[in-house]
């Protein structure tokens, strides 16, 4: 192995919590390999920290009337006590907006402007009149012209999905005053990756044939095929890190270029002066942990970054991982159709490892994965429970019934060598970093282990004083294969890893069980998932759905001639008596006063309105309506009702009270 490890995890975006989605993307699979290293006497250092610039942030602030400062100041705290609580153990956690990483962002742009490594590039942009500022992709709003949507991004639209231009909306619209955007231009900095791709990346990138995953070099592969262009590490906004260059006055760096250097300012807090034998020393491997929405800006964006400044290793290797799906779905976090971390937390308290477990095995490390609640519930009883906290708990409990808890003078089972060999593909499996397949090894320790108690069965033997000693080497055999498995499982369940150094009484894994050593009490590891605990979570994720479903855009209906319009006879009324229509939960019956006379209305809005809440109010009655009967009450018209995009209901009527009866035309 490397003389030492330098493990990054993608940094989470601080515009709202974490969901389960990005815990299998790069923070678990970047905890397990740091475990794992450890573990195997390996020097790492594990670095993250929150991404707390860019437009999303502005947004967010905007939309909520706070200063972006208070929006990741929240949720750093939040993203950061998750991970805490679900026992991701970095050995540093930093945030991109503290003075540190300015100071070293400032720095590694100014090393690539002096060298010359950017160009400056005048452009046209689209410019806020009104507001008197450049609109960055995500300030502009407009019709997509996929789908229609009247509210996408000029970045992208969230409804379809589809990636866009500002150019490409139809009737752009300012985000910040509504008004039309203008064209004006703007200098900004470059950097030209179509000609570093042509110095570096391409031979760079053709190197990793073969060491890299085959779905990040193939992506690589077909940026590189398709030619990068020079893409701009500026923009015009206020909320980020300041550009240090004459003229880049009310400029910040481009998130995706001061994001990625945020693994090196949180070196820096870490380690102080021995920061750059993690960054400078070509004896430390640097190993990514990602999504593949992130290939781009780690495989191509910041190793020519990183080749441009000229001092700085370039990653060993990027395991980057494919996408989870939640019960056939896609998280979205806009639905609120997610598994948030937090929420796993306060639902299940002390079963980090059951996620853990779970995770791990679907991990989606070469196609996209689904995760489901039955599914969850089936690995823990049917693997956890059944398999591994089985063979474990017999073991123990056989130990205290036949020799009270003292290990025996015994021999180990020859058969051992062979239940312990899964403990190799462990380890070949993580140089592979295929987590999810070194942990099909690691339970195969566990089903080896109940498998060869089963055949021996102590249970029987101990009737005979004869097959004593058989009693004592298989207890021996088995609790050395339960302080395998309890080694290992500090990498993929380090909370039950704990429990079982406890119960076999051992300072550290380091330690040898010998004849006369006694263990402790038997615990049980884990505990059955019930369906009602199953229901709940899948009762949560349906109305989530519900409330946040997306309103489809009214349809226009056919076109009517002015005739048709004047056959309506619509008039002003007053709601004098209102009471609910018995055994109908959504009907009201209102009396209507429209000056000559006073009209019997059946309408269903008791879901919206309380009867006592309405009396007095000024409606718009279509009087020549055809009466119905409903509920057995005969309904003289119909109330004119607007509803908005949440369905709330609003009653139509003139903005100053008139006279009952006046007609409307």
């Amino acid at each position: 192995m490397a003389k030492r490890h330098l493990i990054t995890s993608a940094l989470p975006y601080a515009n709202g919590p974490i969901h389960i989605g990005h815990l299998v993307g790069c923070l678990l699979p970047a905890d397990t390999y740091n475990r794992y290293l450890k573990m195997m006497g390996e020097e790492s250092l594990f670095v993250c920290g929150t991404d707390e610039h860019g437009v999303p942030i502005t947004l967010k602030a905007r939309k909520e009337g706070k200063t972006p400062q208070q929006v990741v100041d929240e949720n750093h705290e939040i993203i950061k006590n998750a991970l805490v609580n679900f026992g991701i153990e970095f050995d540093h956690f930093s945030r991109t907006t503290n003075k540190i990483h300015h100071e070293t962002a400032r720095d590694f742009f100014k090393v690539l402007l002096d060298n010359g490594s950017f160009n400056e590039e005048v452009s046209a942009q689209f410019y806020d009149e009104e507001a008197k500022q450049f609109l960055a992709d995500r300030y502009i709003v407009g019709n997509c012209p996929n789908c229609d949507y009247d509210n996408a991004y000029g970045d992208q639209c969230e409804r379809c999905g589809k990636s866009l231009s500002p150019n490409e909306l139809i009737n752009p619209k300012s985000a910040l005053t509504g008004s039309a955007p203008v064209l004006k231009e703007t200098k900004n900095w470059y950097l030209p990756l179509d000609k570093i791709q042509e110095e570096f990346l391409n031979e760079f990138i053709e190197g990793k044939k073969g060491q890299w995953r085959s779905t990040v070099y193939g992506q690589c592969m077909s940026w590189l095929k398709e030619g990068l262009k020079p893409r701009a590490m500026t923009r015009d906004l206020d909320w980020g890190v300041p550009v240090p260059a004459d003229g880049a006055e009310g400029k910040v760096m481009y998130v995706w270029f001061d994001a990625p250097i945020g693994y090196i300012s949180a070196t820096k807090e870490v380690a102080g002066e021995q920061w750059k034998k993690w960054w400078l020393d070509q004896e430390t491997e640097l190993t990514h942990f990602l999504g593949k929405d992130n290939i781009v800006f780690h495989c191509l964006i910041f190793p020519a970054m990183l080749h441009q400044h000229g001092d700085f290793i370039l990653p060993t290797n990027v395991p980057a991982n494919e996408f989870l799906n939640l019960e056939g779905q896609k998280i979205s976090t806009s639905r609120d159709h997610a598994i948030w971390l937090h929420d796993y937390n306060a639902d299940f308290p002390n079963r980090r490892d059951e996620l853990r477990y779970v995770l791990t095995s679907i991990m989606p490390e070469t196609k996209d994965a689904d995760f489901t609640w039955a599914d969850y519930q089936a690995k823990v009883n049917n693997e956890l429970v059944a398999i591994l906290g089985n063979f474990i708990n017999r073991v123990m409990v056989l130990t205290h019934k036949y020799f009270d808890g003292i290990i025996p003078e015994a021999t180990l089972d020859p058969e051992i060598k062979q239940l312990l060999s899964s403990v190799k593909g462990i380890n070949e499996s993580m140089g592979r970093f295929n987590q999810r397949e070194a942990l099909g090894h690691f339970m195969d320790i566990a089903r080896a282990g109940n498998a060869y108690l089963q055949n021996a069965q102590p249970w029987h033997l101990i009737k005979d004083e004869a097959n004593l000693q058989q009693v004592k080497d298989c207890l021996f055999t088995c609790l050395h294969i339960v302080k395998e498995i309890g080694s290992y499982s500090r990498i993929f369940l380090p909370d039950s890893s704990n429990i079982i150094i406890s119960m076999l009484n051992l300072q550290n894994y380091g330690h040898t069980l010998s004849a006369g050593h006694k263990i402790g009490a038997a615990q049980l590891l884990f505990n059955k998932v019930e369906d009602a605990e199953i229901d709940a979570q899948r009762e949560k994720l349906v109305k989530k759905q519900k409330e946040n479903k997306p309103k489809e855009k009214k349809a226009q209906k056919e076109m009517i001639q002015f005739d048709d319009f004047t056959k309506l006879d619509l008039r002003v009324g007053t709601i004098t008596e209102a009471e609910k229509v018995e055994k109908a939960d959504k009907l009201l019956k209102l009396t209507v006063d429209i000056g000559d006379e006073s009209r019997t209305v059946v309408s269903g809005i008791a879901e919206h309105f309380k009867a006592e809440d309405i009396k007095g109010k000024q409606v718009t009655l279509l009087v020549n309506l055809a009466p119905r009967k409903l509920r057995g009450i005969e309904s003289q018209g119909m109330i004119l009702m607007a509803e908005d995009e949440n369905g709330k209901l609003v009653f139509v009527n003139p903005d100053e009270a008139v006279s009952p009866g006046s007609g409307i035309s």
